[in-house]
């Protein structure tokens, strides 16, 4: 049973799509141990709550430096023997340190098609508002491994989602949210889950 500890720092959708996901058996020989938020009034918490799951805040602004923060998440995600680390929807930037840690056992959800739209300052609904700017046909969005460099490491999986005339950035984020994120991300999970992926040359094999 792989165990799964999960950042978020907002609504918690993505987190629900994964425990909607394992309700269904869609994913299987996984559990949820941990919800990790970077704010205490995160909706996930209660979301977290409701499904008697482990929940807390660990706030990077309640430590005097980074590393001891860093040091605080790894303490807790070591007590919950945490096997993979899922950011969904976290806002906080992510040291060294707790990547070395959990290294090639960190995954992320961005809302786009990597490369396009990722890196620094690209999060939440500016990833919608740029795509929409670039006058994009073509969106979607990406899991991949958590390495130093944002938005960088290895990619998992990649679904797109088709930009229409009228969209809002709002619009574009749910249609993304609903039609790529919520799929894939279970999804990843589960290939991980079952040892279905290997990093060869930062490439991610599918077995």
């Amino acid at each position: 049973m792989l165990k799964v500890g999960v950042l978020v720092s907002g609504g918690g959708t993505n987190f629900q799509s994964i425990v909607d996901a394992i309700k269904s058996k869609k994913l299987t020989d996984t559990e949820i141990v941990t919800v990790v938020s970077s704010n205490p009034n995160a909706y996930a918490l209660e979301r977290a709550k409701k499904y008697d799951i482990n929940a807390i805040c660990i706030r990077k602004k309640d430590f005097e430096t980074d590393i001891l923060y860093q040091k605080a998440l790894i303490q807790h995600m070591k007590a919950k023997e945490v096997e993979l680390i899922v950011m969904a929807g976290f806002m906080v930037v992510i040291g060294s340190l707790f990547i070395k840690e959990f290294e090639d056992k960190i995954i992320n959800i961005h809302p786009s098609l990597i490369p396009s739209f990722c890196g620094n300052g690209y999060y939440g609904l500016k990833v919608h508002e740029a795509a929409l700017k670039k006058g994009v046909k073509i969106t979607g969005a990406t899991v991949h491994f958590v390495t130093e460099e944002t938005d960088a490491g290895p990619i998992i999986i990649q679904k797109p989602v088709v930009v229409l005339e009228d969209d809002t950035p709002e619009q574009l984020q749910k249609r993304v949210m609903e039609e790529a994120e919520w799929e894939i991300l279970p999804s990843a999970i589960q290939l991980f889950a079952h040892n279905r992926l290997k990093i060869v040359e930062n490439h991610v094999k599918i077995l």
